[in-house]
């Protein structure tokens, strides 16, 4: 079982479904609501526990009502959650709305993951013990640094997902063993991914490449299924190609299509994100 650590974001996601996206300064009807516990580091650690990881969170949430339910739902995942920390002011939420071909358009408001800026003595050596570190930009840039830089002084492969896209120093390019972007963000980076010697991206229904540090690609095929909304997709094949990267990319690849495309048969994140089991009934298909 790989050992994973996320030091990353926990969101409320308010999910709102709509035949359609309004263009601006247009109000529409909306066919629903929900609140769904999200954020990228938070799926991405359940998704990776559920695809057969052990996984630890390093993060924090606020002190208001969303609190509690948000620690509830990494515990009930069987994430780790001694790191997490509770700090003052609000957690973090995410406005989504869903249309109804499954595409969404997000807001994030980082609150308490915005706080998120000291790594103390038990965090560093949760990274030190860990496989694999996994980390996202919905926390200060800064602390994915400090985070990274003391998993690559211990042998914790690195691996990053840069989203939501920034400009990143040339310390914290140094530091990254893999990163897994989609089509979009990697045209935004471009060169700069050169620097990764291990690069995955993500191409919808397409499936997947990976670029190895010899420069060679290997392909992986879409997998085929009925699209309710694609949120939470990318954090769940993110997720699940964490949890089997020490299997190498071609079976690490294989996991991470399967369980994304899963994660859009379902509405939300956190709840669209498929166990072990069904990952394995369809690969086996």
């Amino acid at each position: 079982m790989a050992r994973i650590v996320v030091v990353g974001s926990i969101n409320m996601d308010l999910v709102t479904t709509v035949k359609r996206r309004p263009e601006p300064g247009e109000t529409v009807s909306g066919a629903g609501f929900a609140l769904v516990p999200g954020g990228k580091g938070a799926n991405q650690a359940i998704a990776a526990r559920r695809a057969g990881a052990e996984v630890g969170f390093i993060g924090a949430v606020g002190d208001d009502v969303f609190a509690d339910e948000l620690r509830h739902v990494l515990v009930d995942a069987g994430v780790g959650v001694s790191r997490l920390r509770r700090l003052p002011g609000p957690s973090g939420v995410a406005a989504i709305v869903v249309d109804g071909g499954g595409e969404n358009s997000i807001i994030v408001v980082g609150g308490a993951n915005s706080r998120l800026t000291v790594l103390d003595r038990g965090d560093l050596e949760a990274i030190a013990e860990a496989d694999v570190l996994l980390c996202q930009l919905e926390i200060p840039q800064q602390t994915v640094l400090n985070a990274a830089r003391h998993a690559r002084a211990h042998g914790t492969a690195v691996l990053l997902n840069p989203s939501p896209v920034q400009e990143l120093s040339d310390q914290l390019w140094a530091a990254i063993d893999i990163a897994v972007v989609n089509e979009g963000e990697a045209a935004q980076l471009g060169t700069a991914l050169d620097a990764v010697p291990n690069v995955i991206t993500t191409l919808g229904s397409d499936g997947a490449v990976y670029r190895g540090p010899d420069g060679i690609t290997l392909p992986h095929p879409g997998v085929r299924v009925e699209v309710v909304d694609t949120t939470g997709a990318g954090d769940t094949f993110t997720g699940a190609l964490a949890a089997h990267w020490d299997e190498g990319p071609e079976i690490a690849l294989a996991w991470a299509c399967t369980a994304g495309a899963l994660a859009t048969t379902k509405l939300g994140a956190s709840t669209s994100i498929p166990t072990r089991n069904a990952i394995e009934r369809l690969l086996s298909r």
